[in-house]
Formats: structure tokens, sequence, C-alpha cells
């Protein structure tokens, strides 16, 4: 069962398509990448989902049940514009907000401890947000997002104002939650955070879905079938294989552009046949690389 489904979801504002016919499937307990540049409909769609806006169609289901008001309690939403009361001690605001996602205020406490206790801030119960650095507000705000051990947790561009330090025990703790059952939905920019950590990915473009699948499916739908060959000595291709480029340093280095059905396993046997290999290596496009064409060649379209 999915953990999150949508069919067929339209939103629009006035004379502007925000949604167009969205229909997506987050497997439960994967880690899944809404990509889209700005302006695609990534945050109307998770506002739609955390149902702080209404759709104009289609239909949403959270682990099979149609999206409920009841549902907020299964749901952790981090927004990318940040919501703590500056003036109110942390302490305070942290079991307030858990109340709102139905735990008790010493049930509340006690998480709050544990997690303060994994980020090393044990000591940060009485100060203010106003009196935190970006970072440092960021992890409470992380904090106040996890607490209610949600079933779905909705990242809008996480690792905003982390040092690589802080965003490394971020990644850790999120890959916890995973492991513990929760289903995570990332919207970032950071194609590297992508690239790392999804098993999933959607693009989002000009309100469309114009990509969905796993990682390994999406990559393989784009592969190059380009492979770069460190070797000796010259060597002979079949027709149908072509040279693209090949230099010498301290050992030749050729890249090696193959028909779309050719076996990688197939091509090595031919090189070494003919030279010593080295080094042998399919050079398939990055989620990067797939995320600008794919946008690009929309843009190109619709000019």
């Amino acid at each position: 069962m999915d953990a999150l489904v949508t069919f067929g979801l339209n939103k629009r504002y006035a004379n502007h398509a925000a949604l167009s016919d969205v229909s997506l499937n987050v497997p439960k307990q994967s880690i899944y990448g809404l990509l889209g540049p700005n302006g695609a409909g990534k945050t109307t769609l998770i506002r739609i989902v955390n149902q702080i806006i209404n759709r104009d169609g289609g239909e949403i289901f959270v682990f099979g049940e149609k999206l409920e008001p009841r549902h907020v309690s299964l749901i952790g939403y981090l927004p990318e514009e940040r919501g703590l009361y500056k003036k109110i001690k942390i302490g305070e605001q942290l079991i307030f907000l858990a109340q709102l996602k139905g735990l008790s205020r010493s049930e509340a406490r006690e998480r709050i401890l544990l997690w303060f206790e994994k980020f090393g801030i044990a000591d940060w119960l009485h100060k203010k947000v106003e009196d935190l650095s970006k970072g440092m507000a960021q992890k409470v705000q992380f904090i106040s997002t996890v607490l209610h051990e949600p079933k779905i947790l909705i990242l809008d561009e996480p690792f905003s104002g982390f040092d690589p330090v802080n965003a490394e025990l971020v990644t850790q703790h999120i890959l916890d939650l995973r492991e513990k059952g929760s289903t995570i939905i990332f919207s970032t920019h950071r194609m590297e955070t992508v690239e790392a950590l999804c098993d999933h990915l959607a693009l989002i473009n000009k309100s469309k879905k114009i990509l969905e699948g796993s990682k390994a499916d999406v990559k393989a739908q784009f592969r190059s079938s380009v492979y770069m060959v460190e070797h000796e000595k010259p060597f002979a291709l079949p027709e149908g294989f072509r040279i693209e480029q090949s230099h010498k340093e301290e050992r030749t280095k050729t890249f090696i552009q193959a028909p779309p059905s050719a076996k990688s396993n197939d091509l090595l046997r031919l090189l070494i046949d003919q030279t010593e290999v080295y080094s042998f290596q399919e050079k398939n496009p990055s989620v990067a690389d797939i995320f600008m064409d794919l946008v690009k060649e929309k843009e190109i379209k619709t000019i």
C-alpha cells in the first residue's frame, strides 16, 4: 500500500493554473523527492496535502483512506518559511505544538528532552527563538515537526541554514525515521541531496507532472550508453559503436558511445580481448542532468 496517492489534482488561482491533473504515488517508507523549478506547483501540492488550502479537483488518499482532517496527526510538515514564535520559550512552544498533534503534555516533554539530547541542545529549553542563530532555530523547527512521530514527513528545503556538520546530523535522523516506518517527502532544489537520499522521485514543471518513478528506473530511462574506459593499447569495435573521444595521459582514456541495445558485459569482453582494461564505467546522467534537460526541453516546447 502506498503512503500517499493523488489522483488528478487541480488548483487554479484566477487565470493561473498551479496544478493541472497531477497524479502521484508515494510508496510507503520511501524517501521521495518532489522536484521542480520555482513556481512549478510543488508548494501548492504540499499545502493541499496538509489541508492548508483546498483543491479544485482530484482525490487524495493516505494509506488507502480518503484524506480527512483527522489525518493531520499522521503528517509532519516542515515548511520552507519557518514559523516559530520568536518571543516564547522554546520548551513551551514545542509542548504547545506537540499538543496540537495529539500528544499529552507529559509525553511531549519526554520526547522534547529525548530529541534535545540527540541534537546536543539540552540547555536550550528556556531560551527564546530570537536568541538563536538561523541554524539553531532550524534544529528546533525540525524537532517540532517530528515530535509526534509522523507517518508521513514532508520537508520543504530542510537543510536551509545548516552547516555541513548539522546537515549530516539531520540527514541521519531522517534516515532513522525512515527505518522506523516514516515516509519522507523532500521538496528541494539541492540535487545532491536527491541523488544521495531519495529512492523515488517526481518532477513537476509548469503545474504538470512530467516524470515519476524509482530513482533507478528514471536513471535507466535516461541512460546515455556512453562508457569511459582507461586502457593500454588501441582497439577496434564493431559497427554501431562510436568512439566519442580518446586522449592519452599516463593511460589512454576513451569514451565510447554504444548502441542502446548493447550490454555492458558484452562491450567489456570485446575490450578485454584486445587490450588491458584498467577501468570501465558507464557515464549515466545524474538526477541534476535529467532535471535540467527535461525542464529546458519543456521551456523550448512552450516558446
